[in-house]
């Protein structure tokens, strides 16, 4: 099958599958007693605890169900029962998964190109990122790159912009970053590097597990919900903020091509309609939970801390000296890091003009 047609099809795939969702039951799965069941093993990178971001598994798993009648399961499975959280892609396009959530800047070290899946320091919000992959082309451009993995993408969420992390010292000047060893992953983790950070990939039920016993000093993760749920404030004092390096991550579930193709096309309707709800669903859910959660961080006794201006100030150099270089190195990265950029500029223009005004008006 050529490409072209490949995203044509999943793309009106998605599209039917969206008018399901407040179709009713019977109507959107027509003659479901006559297909044959079929299921699906999904490998989570999120651990149950962090019921928002494993949850949006969960919601697109029940989904399906419904949709198909319960012909179609999806059984998800947590980090390491298949593969370990930062594993994921390679069990899905190893076939050990036919499906996965995970987050694409996870694999960079693959393949830098991934980042633009997930985030971008000094890139796109959550709103951004959503249009940007739905309506504006990057969706194609990200199934170019996933493609040569084997692997359809699908959108798994969002968290919104992130904190900036924890840290168990309080980090007034740049220097203050000099051999801290801190879990980032990502682009963001590179550029910490190049400003001297120690930099420490782990998976989310890895993380305060590390800090506690030392092994790093500093973690981000994603925001007040989530943090307080792991008990990060029982182990670091000082909450940075903003999160510069994750301004609108999104997460995905990666489909194994092969078994994709498989389905039956209504199943791969109800696959795409059921991913598009359980993504909504997570960046409601936080907005949701975040404030709340932020309150009772700050009644524990930890301290909020801005990142200093010469912090910022170095690492939106650094991000932008890593954007060009790995540019000039590679033809797809380029390709992709163009078009992403465009639209950054073009959309930045008006994010200032309106949302930006009212926002500062309100604060």
């Amino acid at each position: 099958m050529k490409r072209r047609d490949f995203v044509r099809r999943t793309a009106v795939g998605g599209a039917a599958g969206a008018m399901l969702v407040g179709c009713d039951k019977e109507a959107a799965a027509p003659n479901v007693q006559t297909r044959k069941k079929i299921t699906w093993d999904l490998a989570s990178s999120f651990p149950p605890a962090l019921d928002t971001i494993h949850g949006a598994a969960t919601v697109m798993s029940e989904r399906v169900k419904e949709l198909t009648g319960g012909n179609f399961v999806i059984k998800v499975n947590d980090p390491g029962i298949i593969a370990p959280g930062t594993e994921v892609l390679s069990a899905v396009r190893e076939g050990a998964a036919s499906m996965g959530h995970t987050a694409g800047y996870y694999y960079i070290g693959l393949n830098p190109t991934l980042a633009f899946d997930t985030s971008v320091p000094f890139g796109l919000n959550a709103r951004q990122q959503a249009s940007w992959m739905l309506s504006a082309g990057g969706m194609e451009l990200m199934r170019e790159v996933y493609g040569e993995y084997g692997i359809v993408n699908f959108p798994g969420g969002n968290t919104g912009t992130q904190m900036g992390g924890w840290f168990q010292k309080e980090i007034t000047q740049l220097s203050d970053l000099t051999n801290l060893r801190m879990r980032i992953p990502g682009l963001g983790g590179k550029v910490m590097s190049a400003l001297g950070v120690n930099v420490q990939n782990l998976a989310g039920g890895e993380v305060l597990d590390a800090l506690q016993k030392k092994v790093i000093d500093a973690a981000e993760w994603v925001g007040p919900y989530d943090d307080l749920k792991l008990g990060f404030n029982r182990v670091a004092k000082f909450y940075y903020y903003p999160g510069w390096w994750e301004p609108g991550p999104a997460l995905t579930f990666l489909v194994n091509q092969r078994q994709y193709e498989k389905l039956p096309a209504d199943y791969q309707a109800a696959l795409g309609a059921a991913c598009s709800e359980a993504a909504f669903r997570m960046m409601a859910d936080y907005d949701a939970k975040n404030p709340a959660a932020l309150k009772t961080l700050l009644e524990s006794g930890v301290e909020l801390r801005s990142y200093p201006e010469d912090v910022m100030q170095a690492a939106s150099e650094k991000i932008a000296e890593n954007l060009a270089e790995e540019a000039g190195s590679s033809p797809q990265f380029k390709k992709v890091y163009e078009h992403w950029d465009a639209y950054k500029n073009a959309s930045s223009e008006w994010f200032n003009l309106a949302e930006r005004a009212f926002s500062n008006f309100n604060a």
